[in-house]
Parts: C-alpha cells; structure tokens; sequence
C-alpha cells in the first residue's frame, strides 16, 4: 500500500511540473504594445502587493490557531498534537496554489488581450493555458501533501487509521481557513473597487467604464485576480482536499465493523 502512496507523490510531482512548464509557455508569448504591457504589470503589481499583504495577515492567524490545536490535542489518546503539524501544511499549500494560480493569470491578462489581436483560437489558447495551472497546482499541491502526510502518520502511529485520520483531518481544516479569508477578503476588495470604480469615473468624472486612466479601474481588475482567481483557487483546494479526507473517513468507518480492508481508506486518495 505504501508504494501506491508513493506512486500518487509522484503523480502530484508530474502534475506540478507540467503546471512549471504552462507557466513558461505562457512567459514566452507576447505581451502585446507597450501600452498592454503597462496596464498588465500595473495590475499583477497591485494584486501581488495585496495577496503578500493578505497573507502576511492570515499567517499570524494559522500561527496562533496552530498552536491552540497542539495544546488542545495534547496527550489526547484519539488525537495528537501533530493535528496542528497537518493544519499548517493544509494552510500553506492552499496559499500555495492561491499564489501559483494567480501570478499566472496576471501575466496571461495582456498575452491574452494581444493574442485576441490574431483571432479566437490564439487567444482561447493562451487563456487556456493560464487557468489550467491553477487546476493542476490544485491537484497537484493537494495530493502531495496529503499522501506525504499520510506516509508519515503510518509510520508514525502505527498503522492506527482511526486516530490517523483524526490527525489528518487538520489539513482540511487549515485549507479552509485560508480559502475562507482568501474568498471573502478578496471578495470585499474587488466589489469596493468595482463601486468606487463606477462612482468616481462614469458619475463624477465622466470616464468611461473600465477606462486605464482611472486607477479604480486597475484596482477593480486586481481585484477580480484576487479574488476570483486566488480566492477560488483556494477555494477549489479546500473542496478537493475535503472530498478525499472525508470520503477517507466514511471508508475508516467501515473498518469499526471487522472488515480489516485499508482499500477502502486509500481509493479516494488514488483515485
């Protein structure tokens, strides 16, 4: 069984090399006028600084919830103190793909746009491009953490899945977490800027809407990065490595009536 762990590591591995090499591709395709290119980093400049901001934040927070779980699960004979070990990576690899999918549809914003210059299907393929890293940073992050966790908790416990799935159910707590504040954070961001954006250029200034010489706008387009990309990458994280923990523990449940069969555990993870 532990070789089949192994092989998902190395599935997670592949995953996130592809998604290494859609990144590349995408770095290489033109970035259009000077004018495209400007608009562009202006915007993956306004929505990095806001998710370091963001995130600089939200550790405290993991930090100190960490260290409450390993205090409340201290000595626990169903648990264990290593429910906090599992939050943190849950937390840091939601973040993960939150930034990996993000920085990634920044750059691919103007390739997009220039691309769309030469017809549809070039652009349909930049654009593509861009969002499947976030699908396979996703996937990939969360089988990695998951199966290595998993790999670890069975030596470390003995083969004791009950109590192991206890302890791994952190993970998915520390995913949610992130996905929770990333979601609605960047949320309240891009509709204060969407309102102000409106507001102040089309009622007040006369501009037109979505115009680059209004900075709302460029902040209204950072937050829909953030909120739409980081925050539903997190988001989708959070579901898919719930799912297979979950789906973990209805299989654990079939062992509390005799049948000894650890398949049951491990298919929603290999699958």
């Amino acid at each position: 069984m532990n070789n089949l762990l192994y092989l998902t590591v190395c599935s997670g591995i592949v995953a996130m090399l592809f998604a290494f090499w859609k990144t590349t591709w995408i770095n290489k395709q033109d970035q259009g006028t000077e004018k495209m290119e400007r608009i562009g980093k202006d915007i993956s400049d306004g929505a990095m600084a806001f998710l370091k901001a963001e995130y600089r934040v939200l550790s405290i927070f993991v930090a100190v919830v960490a260290l409450l779980l390993a205090f409340a699960n201290y000595g626990n004979p169903n648990s264990s103190s290593l429910v906090a070990l599992s939050f943190l990576i849950g937390a840091l690899t939601s973040g993960l793909a939150g930034f990996l999918g993000m920085r990634v549809a920044t750059k691919a914003n103007n390739r997009t746009t220039h691309a769309a210059r030469t017809g549809l299907a070039p652009a349909l393929n930049v654009a593509f491009t861009g969002g499947s890293v976030m699908g396979l940073s996703v996937v990939g992050l969360g089988v990695i953490g998951l199966s290595v966790l998993l790999i670890f908790y069975l030596s470390f416990f003995n083969n004791d899945y009950n109590r192991i799935l206890t302890v791994i159910s952190g993970f998915s707590l520390g995913a949610s977490s992130i996905a929770l504040f990333a979601r609605v954070g960047g949320g309240i961001y891009t509709k204060a800027a969407d309102v102000g954006a409106d507001l102040v250029g089309k009622v007040e200034a006369g501009i037109p809407e979505d115009h680059p010489l209004n900075p709302a706008t460029i902040a209204d387009n950072v937050g829909d990065n953030v909120g739409d990309v980081a925050g539903m990458g997190a988001d989708l994280f959070e579901s898919y490595v719930g799912s297979i923990i979950g789906s973990m523990v209805l299989g654990a449940s079939i062992l509390s009536f005799g049948v000894f069969d650890v398949s049951f555990v491990m298919l929603p993870l290999l699958i």
